[in-house]
């Protein structure tokens, strides 16, 4: 979960047990281009104050104005862009259309229960009735952000996304500042004291502890991103084997296509079955004939981001049998 819907769903919380009315505002759908992405999460309280977004402005005046004038006791649809003047009027991209729902906030929502998974570090699936508002919450969370079939809303709900970078070397400081800037919550496995002395990413959490320890505390789930990049097989394997066995959403490693074949020829060695291998993403990254150490992260990032958003680019990134992004590159 990204940190803008975690502060509305925190501030929606708060609301509820303070007593002050309030809506909760999901983007549903999204035809064409559109400001904010589906599951994308907004809190208008009754004075007033507007908390996340779903789109750049003027949806959001929008909404207040029509809670105004009525604020409804059942969740509501409400379709922003349906027209031309409609586009014109709200800003939105061309030909883009969203949809939202309009959910009043009350104690049923289980909206503080979603909040105690969260921190808990837990994934957890909200199902809410359009007809009463009811919701309930479900241990099988879709894989998608949210699930909408005009008269349940499902949302997925969870800690934010996870990257680990093992080694701590020129490209993951590169790699570490796109990710955060991605809204990860990054961790770099740099066991070598001369890396890790000059490590000076703000923001990322350094560990001296060996990489294949640190991916089992982490226990990885699908919200979980794992990137070796040292070239020291004693580092990246091991980790590379927790990984792979693990729920982690993209494991991936740096170094050559000749390289990354014979990491897979070492890594059947470890009672990895054939599809846990082929999850590796090894070169990493999609072909961007990067060359640098932040062009190769870009291409990392590129990515991890197109799968997460559910396209498949042509990468070089499975089987070893492609180009892939990465040259060989000393930490």
């Amino acid at each position: 979960m990204d940190s803008v819907n975690l502060e509305v769903l925190r501030c929606a919380v708060g609301w509820i047990k303070a007593g002050v009315p309030g809506t909760l505002a999901t983007v549903v759908r999204t035809w064409g281009s559109s400001p904010r992405p589906e599951g994308a999460l907004l809190a208008i309280s009754s004075e007033g104050r507007l908390i996340g977004s779903v789109s750049g402005g003027c949806i959001e005046d929008d909404l207040l104005e029509r809670l105004r004038d009525h604020r409804p006791s059942c969740p509501e649809i409400v379709t922003y862009g349906v027209t031309a003047e409609q586009t014109r009027r709200f800003g939105l991209p061309c030909g883009g259309t969203l949809q939202v729902v309009l959910e009043p906030l009350h104690g049923g929502n289980c909206l503080s229960e979603v909040l105690e998974r969260i921190e808990r570090g837990e994934l957890v699936g909200r199902r809410m009735r359009l007809a009463d508002g009811s919701a309930e919450l479900d241990d099988a969370v879709p894989d998608s952000a949210i699930v909408f079939d005009g008269n349940t809303l499902v949302s997925a709900f969870g800690p934010r996304w996870r990257m680990l970078i093992i080694g701590g070397g020129q490209l993951s400081r590169y790699l570490a500042d796109f990710a955060l800037a991605l809204d990860f919550q990054v961790t770099i496995s740099e066991p070598r004291e001369e890396y890790r002395s000059s490590w000076t990413v703000p923001g990322t959490t350094l560990t001296a502890e060996m990489p294949d320890d640190v991916v089992l505390a982490m226990r990885p789930d699908r919200r979980t991103v794992i990137v070796a990049a040292t070239h020291d097989p004693k580092l990246d394997d091991l980790a590379l084997i927790d990984a792979l066995k693990s729920d982690a959403f993209y494991v991936g490693a740096i170094g050559s296509r000749a390289n990354s074949i014979k990491r897979r020829e070492r890594l059947k060695l470890f009672e990895l079955s054939d599809a846990d291998v082929d999850r590796l993403h090894g070169p990493v990254g999609l072909p961007l004939g990067s060359r640098t150490p932040p062009e190769i992260a870009l291409a990392i990032v590129a990515d991890i981001v197109a799968r997460r958003n559910g396209i498949e680019l042509a990468s070089g990134t499975s089987r070893g049998d492609a180009s892939g992004a990465c040259p060989v590159l000393e930490p």
